[in-house]
């Protein structure tokens, strides 16, 4: 949903994995100024992705669970959420695990967890993401992955990591939820 900053938190996975092995405690350290940063640049993020909330709604209208999982903080997710009143469409948040850098994406913990907490199968779930680490943790799980290819050079990236769909606008979700009876 937040186009800039998540880019920097991807970049930024590097530096937590190599703070934490370092010394867990300067890695906690990164890990809460990276945390605060995140939900300081929520006030300057923009507006939720084209579509996205399009697809929200029409995920809720067709009565499906939705989670945000993200290699982003919570707090930043939820923050993002509030600020642009989307909160009551999202039943889960699993954000970054505290302390533990090697549970981000790829790794699949945070859709193992999401799924538990929404009480439905994993392989039951579909992640719509916007990386190539976003399909290889629904592809190891064994959940449909529909990668979002936001720009030009990733609907190949995509199709060779063998994402189940590739989609260019987010309004595809919408209209595709809105078709099921």
């Amino acid at each position: 949903m937040v186009r800039w900053w998540a880019r920097r938190v991807r970049r930024g996975g590097p530096v937590l994995r190599l703070s934490h092995a370092a010394n867990a405690d300067l890695g906690h350290e990164v890990e809460r100024a990276l945390t605060a940063a995140e939900v300081e640049a929520v006030a300057v993020a923009g507006d939720p992705t084209p579509g996205g909330v399009a697809a929200l709604e029409a995920a809720r209208e067709a009565g499906r669970s939705i989670a945000v999982v993200s290699n982003n903080s919570a707090d930043c997710v939820r923050a993002f959420l509030d600020r642009h009143g989307l909160s009551g469409h999202v039943l889960e948040i699993v954000g970054r695990a505290d302390r533990q850098p090697d549970l981000m994406k790829p790794n699949p913990h945070s859709l193992i967890t999401a799924a538990q907490k929404l009480g439905i199968d994993v392989t039951r779930c579909v992640l719509i993401g916007d990386s190539l680490t976003d399909i290889q943790a629904a592809h190891t799980i064994g959940a449909a992955a529909i990668a979002y290819a936001n720009k030009p050079h990733k609907h190949e990236l995509f199709e060779s990591a063998g994402a189940d769909s590739v989609i260019e606008a987010m309004q595809s979700i919408a209209e595709a939820l809105q078709k099921i009876p």
